[in-house]
């Protein structure tokens, strides 16, 4: 069992993957977030994204990538199940926005990650390895 549920989007463009850092935490992530009770990690995508970087996306564009387990980055004591998809198509250009969670910052970054830049474990071990092999990112 998982103390956390999260859908995670993974958004390239110009073969490079949008992160986000919330304010006050150091760990780059994708955009998403928790699945709420009623939800499909679909839907649960469809609100983050709107909610956090202020993107439109039909859940029809979403491409299921795959489904991770590790730690919960900066709270070593939880674990989280995280259920990621490719962002084919969205509308509007990405940015902070003030929601329930403040997004401080974005990235579009490749797979060559700065040394001054944290990612959370699942993309870091994971996702942008395998988004590398597939040659969806530098």
């Amino acid at each position: 069992m998982t103390d956390y549920h999260k859908a995670a989007a993974i958004i390239i463009q110009n073969k490079k993957l949008l992160l986000t850092r919330e304010k006050n935490k150091a760990f780059f992530i994708s955009p998403g977030g928790v699945i709420e009770n009623g939800e499909t990690p679909e839907q649960a995508l469809v609100r983050e994204l709107d909610e956090e970087i202020g993107v439109e996306v039909n859940k029809n564009d979403l491409e299921f990538f795959g489904t991770f387990y590790a730690v919960a980055a900066g709270n070593e004591n939880k674990t989280l199940q995280m259920d990621t998809y490719l962002v084919n198509k969205w509308l509007g250009e990405p940015h902070p926005c003030e929601g329930e969670e403040i997004i401080e910052e974005i990235r579009w970054l490749d797979s060559k990650i700065p040394e001054n830049i944290k990612i959370g474990s699942i993309f870091e071990h994971e996702v942008i390895p395998r988004l590398k092999k597939m040659d969806l990112i530098d």
